[in-house]
């Protein structure tokens, strides 16, 4: 399988909102995404919907892009890939992987950068108001 094959005429859609990453406290039912190890939580959520009380540290400003494809275990390559066309472009990113696809983080002032990248990718950037 070749990550290529998903980048043509993949669709990605840029949600609406802006988002924090929180090292915090506690999860958040309401999180976009509660990553919970033996050190820390980390909350990737809606700058609106957020408690200020759950807050260590807290990273503003950025959008969240959703890979819309149902990308299989045995696909090697498809965030690397997605990677190094942004690193090159000096795009830093926050990965966040499911079960079915991937999602990425990357800094609001980035995000026309990241359109046009994945644009010559071959992906079909969407805006949405998710």
């Amino acid at each position: 399988m070749n990550p290529e094959e998903f980048f043509k005429d993949g669709k990605v859609h840029v949600w609406k909102s802006d988002f924090v990453v929180i090292k915090s406290k506690n999860p958040n039912p309401k999180a976009f995404a509660n990553i919970v190890d033996k050190q820390e939580t980390t909350v990737i959520i809606d700058k609106k919907l957020y408690n200020e009380g759950n807050v260590i540290e807290i990273e503003k400003g950025w959008k969240l892009l959703t890979f819309d494809m149902v990308l299989p275990f045995e696909l090697v390559g498809f965030l690397a890939a997605v990677a190094k066309v942004l690193a090159d472009a000096k795009i830093s990113i926050f990965a966040v992987s499911a079960y079915s696809t991937d999602h990425i983080l990357l800094k609001k002032d980035d995000l026309s950068k990241t359109k046009e990248e994945l644009q010559k990718l071959g992906c079909n950037v969407i805006d949405h108001a998710c």
